[in-house]
Order: structure tokens, then C-alpha cells, then sequence
């Protein structure tokens, strides 16, 4: 099954309804944060799909959660924006939170660079990059990821 994972928009729509366009077949997107406002109109365009979304720190608080965990196709995946645990020091806080949980997943946005780690514990740590400013000299970008029997198995796409 394939899921979609999203962040940091800031306010560009074009980007965020492009990921929906390039792939109608896929059901279950996930937004990371700091542009939800274009997230509503997006979600009212796309009815059908599920979307699931956190607050970034440039959010208006209180129109998302800071962290959610979703369960899906027997993965536990802990999202978050990334700002409430020093996300571009390390990733020390998410993985404590998200093992916290029981996660096997944890996706995160914020610091504008794409990222991707298997833990040796089954841990897989995504960050989608940006789908509007990115910091790593890199295209917009998002993410599949594919859970499969094997296991899950993370692909950054350019969004150009």
C-alpha cells in the first residue's frame, strides 16, 4: 500500500495540489506541517482522500495536533512538524516519542531537507523535504512510502 508524506508549503498551493494530481490512485496523504491553511482547500478539492495532518510552527495553533499517531496497514506511524523536539539538532526526541508510542514509523517536516534512516530496530525515520522552499540544494520534493509485507521501503520524489 502506498502513502504519501508532505511538509512545509508555506502557503503554495500550486505545490500542494500537484502531489494530489500526480497521484490520484494513492488514498492516504500525510502533511507535516506549516501550510495548512492551503491544506483546506486541498482537502475540499480531494474529498475522497484521507488526509492526515500536524501543526507546524508557522500553523495558526490550535487548527491541528502537534503529533498524531495513525495506524495503518498494521504500522504505527508517529508524525510530528519536528519544531517541539530540536528536530535540526537531532532526531534523538522523535525516536524517544515515537518508540514511546510504539511507533515503527515516524515522519517529520520543518528543517526544509529531505532525510531517510532505517534504525536497526526496524525504525524507519522520513522527513519528505519541502514541496515548496527547500534548504538542501535539493527540488521540491515528497515522499512514498510503501508498506508491503517485506517491510517499508521510503523513496524521495522531486516535485518539478
Amino acid at each position: 500500500m502506498r502513502l504519501i508524506a508532505f511538509s512545509d508549503t508555506h502557503g503554495n498551493l500550486a505545490s500542494a495540489d500537484r502531489i494530489f494530481a500526480l497521484n490520484p490512485a494513492c488514498d492516504h496523504f500525510f502533511f507535516l506541517g506549516d501550510g495548512l491553511d492551503e491544506l483546506e482547500v486541498i482537502k475540499a478539492k480531494y474529498p475522497d482522500k484521507k488526509i492526515y495532518s500536524v501543526l507546524g510552527n508557522c500553523d495558526k495553533p490550535g487548527t491541528a495536533p502537534a503529533a498524531a499517531v495513525v495506524e495503518l496497514f498494521r504500522t504505527k506511524i508517529y508524525m510530528t512538524h519536528g519544531h517541539l523536539c530540536s528536530v535540526r539538532d537531532s532526531t534523538e526526541q522523535l525516536v524517544a516519542n515515537a518508540k514511546k508510542e510504539g511507533a515503527t514509523m515516524i515522519l517529520f517536516g520543518h528543517t526544509h531537507c529531505r532525510y531517510l534512516e532505517q534504525e536497526n530496530g526496524g525504525l524507519c525515520i522520513l522527513n519528505p523535504g519541502s514541496a515548496a522552499q527547500p534548504k538542501d540544494h535539493l527540488p521540491p520534493a515528497y515522499a512514498f512510502i510503501d508498506i508491503t509485507p517485506c517491510g517499508i521501503s521510503c523513496v524521495h520524489v522531486d516535485l518539478t
